[in-house]
């Protein structure tokens, strides 16, 4: 909440010229007078917001010739949040509502004026991919931008984060349009307020340490790129691997060799031997659990899931209730909070820092434990220490449980008190001893008090620390332990490394949350689906997950906004209920709320969202709701007081129109369909209504469509994009329905393209990276011809297993955002059970019909509660966890355009990819 206007401009990367349309018409029309705009609340101002606390927003009006304005939000929950608790005001799109970012404007720049102005965009419809915001995100270390794989309404923030908002074009991959300034360039400065006593930062000539020379002395010490081994040994040096691994992580989050490490040490016999000594069945010990913890957070693992063991269920486990002076003491615990077998303030810390990380509040014992150390100087003993006995400080250790006790919060005046005694310590020089009573500096000591330092926001004292640690790199790139000998040392260079590459040890291995608690199940009324043979998701879990009214409003409809139904999003989810058979009473109520005319808390039905009837009537949109009629027995010539398909022969094209907003691609096509996934529901639901003919058209332009050299489908209609796994796997259920020689032929090319993009872990790439919606789809489209492509499916739906969280739903991507997302989730439990959309049914008999929730409360005002007869009170409009979807899982496709994006970001996570968008568009993805 709070604004800073860049005092100068960085260099502006050139924008890409794809045009995202796809999703984007698929999410377009509605009139101006629906357009949404969010005002900024109080702003907090930019020195609140460190590198620990809080989150940075960067929006660049470089467009407009204006700077790159910086917001902060100290107590960060969403992307869109921190927009608007930045300082900045934003405008939605008239199809979307507020979730689509189509404006933005800051006090700063032109008084606050939003734009694009009207002139240049009406906002009505979701913009072209060519002229749109696209979202990029950094998490703490990172040192390039990404291109959000979620929404921003679906994107959580954690301490640390850096967004950034641009305008121009991307392509699919979100590999164009970058912004023109790096994460580093807006990230927080600052830190908690210092003690005023504190003494200045050294004088001393900037420096930098040589990074690819020290990581490539440190590669060259591991046997086989993936261990240490001491000389004269046979057995690898656990503790020193760890170490290279986190240094390899602090300067490429990416890199290669530190996931190999981590795959070595994930083992089970490497991670019995170096955590396990007592037995894989025993207490862990625990200094060693956190580090292949920490390994695991930092390399993308599942620290929960690491060798065969949760490290950190078993930290956990292993908390001292009691001390040594306990009638039956514990072997292994000293006094209440420790870890059992820690007996050093390191590895208590560690595994503080491996819980904070991975998501688990650490016991408040352990944690006071560490505070309750401090010596009288201010800094920490190496070894954990009971009250009344000599308490000798040490730079390193103190640095470490600085970090873990700021990470930790609520103990701000013990951090203050350590942060000065580093400071008072360091030498005229930049470095810092070893201990209190070394004389010379030590590369080991200034790399971990470095690192500290700045995560605490004390900058100037940490350049001063690179700077002396830069001028005793030894010749062959790595460290000596102290100034004055030559001999390199593991340990010094792994920390100069960390403090060289301006990370620390929570930054490079911080991660998201695990989603917390199960619903209840609801016990179908009618059977459901017997899932394939072999293991994958657990369905009935999956299904509650997407019927919890936390989710689903009253049991209706899905949110993508406050006030705002996802209808796009709400019918993926009626797919997967209709796929699985698991509750049909409230597939029943989302079916009546279609088409017995319920209306969200903002007084939008179904053909608000179609628009059918309007010059913006979408065919992908109607394509998508016409399907799900057929698939539930509705009648789709009279769904929602519409006759659907008659509305699809309007929409179809008979030429080519003018671009900007392209309305028709090509003959054939739907209008406003601008994604192979949108084109294939129109199709579907003509053939599967019995108008083949009147399909003809639309089927010969589907086909036109197909890359002749491999024989899959791009996401993208009108527009360049690359041929996908989503789009390929949509099309093949389609002209699975026609009985012509030349739909067989381009069903098998397709399956067996899709075939050979299989990851080897059972996944497929999407949008999002190792991609759930993706493998979802997958699964439906080689389901054609199970027979032949078993094994593919029965690989990609462990993989879906391996995604699904203890809630019931499912991840975005494999490595992506913790939690689970409502989009992604309802494709994956649609797409687990193989069934095509082209002949998905579910016979809803022995269902009751509820009454169609009525809206209290006014436009404008507060989220209204819905009220159903019978019902004394509901849930409220607003979001919940994994609501708004996210990266790209619609029943489509992840759209990645703006279009979807618009859509996809707007009812997807509103986010997904750029290429996410413009799926989903294609979705109909969101469609």
């Amino acid at each position: 909440m709070g604004t800073e206007q860049q005092a100068r401009r960085w260099p502006r990367a050139r924008r890409g010229l794809l045009s995202a349309l796809t999703a984007s018409l698929l999410t377009l029309g509605a009139s101006l007078t629906h357009l949404t705009a969010a005002s900024p609340a109080s702003a907090d101002p930019i020195a609140k917001c460190t590198r620990t606390k809080g989150a940075i927003v960067a929006v660049d009006f470089g467009k407009w010739d204006g700077p790159v304005v910086r917001g902060c939000d100290t107590t960060p929950t969403t992307g869109y949040e921190l927009l608007h608790s930045g300082g900045f005001t934003t405008e939605g799109t008239g199809h979307d509502g507020p979730a689509f970012i189509c404006r933005i404007g800051n006090p700063s720049f032109n008084a606050g004026k939003k734009y694009p102005t009207p002139a240049q965009e009406d906002c009505v419809l979701t913009p072209q991919a060519t002229a749109y915001w696209s979202y990029w995100i950094a998490s703490p270390g990172q040192k390039k931008w990404t291109y959000s794989p979620l929404g921003a309404m679906s994107r959580t923030l954690k301490p640390g984060d850096v967004d950034a908002w641009v305008f121009g074009a991307t392509d699919i991959g979100g590999t164009k349009g970058r912004p023109g300034f790096t994460p580093d360039d807006v990230r927080a400065d600052g830190g908690d307020p210092p003690d005023p006593s504190d003494p200045p930062a050294p004088n001393v000539p900037p420096g930098t340490i040589d990074l690819p020379a020290a990581t490539r002395w440190l590669t060259d010490r591991l046997t086989n790129g993936q261990r240490v081994v001491n000389d004269g040994d046979t057995t690898p040096n656990y503790m020193a691997t760890t170490e290279v691994a986190y240094a390899l992580a602090a300067t490429d989050g990416e890199n290669a060799t530190a996931r190999r490490i981590a795959d070595f040490l994930g083992r089970p016999e490497h991670t019995d031997a170096y955590a396990y000594p007592a037995g894989k069945d025993e207490a862990p010990d625990a200094t060693a659990a956190a580090r292949l913890a920490l390994v695991a957070e930092a390399t993308g693992r599942d620290p929960r899931d690491f060798g065969g063991h949760d490290l950190l269920g078993d930290l956990m486990a292993n908390v001292c209730l009691s001390g040594s002076d306990a009638p039956q003491p514990v072997p292994g615990c000293t006094t209440k909070g420790d870890f059992r077998t820690t007996g050093q303030t390191e590895g208590q810390t560690l595994a503080v820092i491996a819980l904070l990380n991975g998501g688990v509040t650490p016991p408040a014992d352990s944690v006071a434990r560490l505070a309750q150390l401090q010596c009288d100087d201010g800094g920490f003993p190496s070894f954990l220490i009971l009250d009344g006995q000599v308490c000798e400080s040490e730079a390193p250790t103190t640095a470490l449980v600085a970090l873990a006790l700021q990470h930790a919060g609520g103990h701000t005046p013990v951090v203050t008190k350590a942060r000065s005694s580093l400071k008072k310590a360091q030498f005229n020089t930049g470095a810092w001893p070893a201990a209190s009573y070394s004389v010379p500096g030590s590369a080991y000591a200034t790399g971990w008090v470095a690192q500290t330092l700045r995560a605490l926001g004390d900058r100037a004292h940490a350049d001063a620390g690179v700077s002396w640690i830069s001028r005793q790199q030894l010749p062959g790139g790595g460290f000596a332990f102290e100034e004055g000998t030559t001999d390199p040392l593991l340990y010094a260079t792994t920390a100069a490394v960390i403090a060289g590459a301006k990370s620390d040890l929570v930054t490079l291995t911080t991660k998201e949350p695990a989603p917390p608690t199960t619903p209840p199940t609801t016990p179908p009324t009618t059977g459901p689906t017997a899932p394939p043979a072999g293991e994958g998701p657990d369905l009935k879990k999956g299904s509650a997950y997407l019927a919890d009214h936390k989710r689903l409003i009253q049991g209706r409809y899905y949110e993508g906004s406050p006030r705002f139904a996802d209808y796009g999003m709400t019918i993926d989810g009626a797919y997967a209920l209709a796929a699985t058979g698991h509750d049909n009473a409230t597939l029943r109520n989302i079916v009546d709320f279609l088409d017995k005319g319920g209306k969200d808390a903002s007084g939008r039905g179904i053909h608000d969202w179609t628009k059918i009837g309007t010059k913006y009537a979408g065919g992908g949109f109607i394509g998508k709701t016409a399907v799900l009629a057929e698939s539930v027995g509705r009648d789709p010539r009279n769904f929602g007081g519409k006759n659907l398909i008659a509305a699809l022969a309007r929409g179809t094209c008979a030429a080519t129109t003018p671009a900007e907003p392209r309305k028709c691609a090509g003959k054939g096509n739907y209008t406003y369909a601008t994604s192979v996934f949108s084109q294939s529901l129109g199709i579907i639901a003509q053939v599967r209504a019995g108008e083949t003919a009147a399909a003809k058209q639309p089927v010969t332009y589907l086909k036109s469509l197909r890359d002749p050299s491999t024989g899959g489908w791009p996401s993208l209609i009108g527009e360049p994009s690359d041929v996908e796994v989503d789009s390929t796997a949509m099309a093949a259920m389609t002209l699975d329905l026609l009985p012509d020689a030349d739909s067989k032929a381009a069903v098998d090319r397709a399956l067996g393209w899709l075939a050979d993009q299989q990851l080897p872990d059972g996944g497929f790439p999407g949008a999002s990276g190792n991609s759930v919606n993706s493998a979802a789809l997958a699964v439906q489209g080689l389901s054609l011809d199970s027979g032949k492509y078993g094994a593919e499916i029965a690989k990609a739906r462990k993989f879906l297993a391996s995604q699904q969280n203890k809630d019931g739903g499912f991840s975005v991507s494999k490595g992506g955002q913790a939690g689970s997302d409502v989009r992604a989730s309802a494709q994956a439990v649609g797409g687990a059970t193989g069934i095509s959309f082209g002949v998905l049914t579910r016979d809803m008999s022995g269902t009751t019909p509820q009454p169609v929730p009525s809206v209290s409360g006014q436009p404008g005002g507060s989220t209204p509660v819905i009220i159903t007869d019978g019902e004394n009170g509901g849930a409220s409009g607003g979001q919940a966890t994994g609501t708004g979807g996210g990266g790209l899982a619609a029943t489509g496709s992840q759209v990645t355009g703006l279009a979807v994006a618009a859509a996809v970001l707007v009812l997807a996570g509103w986010g997904a990819t750029h290429a996410a968008r413009r799926r989903r568009e294609t979705d109909g993805g969101q469609a």
